[in-house]
């Protein structure tokens, strides 16, 4: 609807202490072997819904997601 695309995604650590924004951005580092030092929480540090800001070159990255949308299709974000 506004053109922003999104990615539902779960972890099991508890949302206390920031133990799940620090879950969250070791999984997205992971996935797509980026530091973690390349993400930030922008918007929502305390709620389900999280704006990310990731650091480093856009198409480096896109070519990333790429990749990964590639292997696993039914991961594709929603838009």
């Amino acid at each position: 609807g506004d053109g922003k695309a999104r990615l539902k995604v779960s972890v099991s650590a508890p949302a206390e202490g920031g133990k799940a924004n620090a879950a969250l951005i070791r999984l997205l580092a992971k996935t797509w072997r980026l530091p973690k030092t390349a993400f930030t929480i922008t918007a929502g540090p305390k709620s389900r819904r999280k704006t990310l800001f990731i650091e480093g070159e856009r198409e480096v990255f896109l070519e990333k997601v790429k990749r990964w949308l590639e292997k696993y299709p039914r991961a594709a974000p929603w838009f």
